[in-house]
C-alpha cells in the first residue's frame, strides 16, 4: 500500500503504479464513496484513446493542394 500527501487544496496525486493498472490518465472521471471507515475510489469514465500518431491533428488556414499537382509545372520556363 502506498501512501501520499494531502495539499492545502485538498489534492492527492495518484501512485503512477496505480494509474497505469487502472488506465487513469487526464480526462479520467473518478467516483469516490465513503464505505463504513474508509474512502474507495472507482474508476468510472476513461476518455478515449490517444492517438497512436499525430497525422491529422494540425488544422490550416491555407487551402489544400490538390493531390494530383506537379510542382513542375510551377516554375516558369
Amino acid at each position: 500500500m502506498e501512501t501520499t500527501t494531502v495539499t492545502s487544496k485538498g489534492q492527492v496525486t495518484i501512485p503512477l503504479a496505480l494509474r497505469q493498472q487502472l488506465g487513469i490518465r487526464q480526462g479520467s472521471k473518478i467516483e469516490f464513496a465513503v464505505v463504513g471507515d474508509h474512502v474507495e475510489m472507482r474508476v468510472c469514465h476513461l476518455p478515449a484513446e490517444l492517438p497512436s500518431s499525430g497525422f491529422g491533428m494540425l488544422k490550416s488556414k491555407r487551402a489544400a493542394v490538390p493531390v494530383d499537382l506537379d510542382p513542375a509545372t510551377l516554375a516558369k520556363p
